[in-house]
């Protein structure tokens, strides 16, 4: 595992997130790095991609490539 410093992180949920606490927060601000965590634990472990990665991953979503 590779340890990334992401005390500079700004994460963000979306805006058609629930009040609830059931959420992915996103922070896209970070050079070369997208940062991913669970909004229910926000000082527990965040995974790391690189913007490509997340864009793919997005996009990849958006066509239903996930969808049961």
């Amino acid at each position: 595992m590779i340890s990334t410093d992401l005390s500079g992180a700004e994460f963000h949920k979306s805006s058609l997130s629930t009040s609830g606490n059931d959420c992915v927060e996103v922070a896209i601000n970070l050079p070369g790095l997208v940062a991913v965590r669970d909004s229910k634990d926000p000082s527990g472990p965040a995974l790391a991609f690189t913007p490509a990665q997340w864009r793919s991953f997005v996009g990849r979503v958006r066509t239903g490539d996930f969808d049961a």
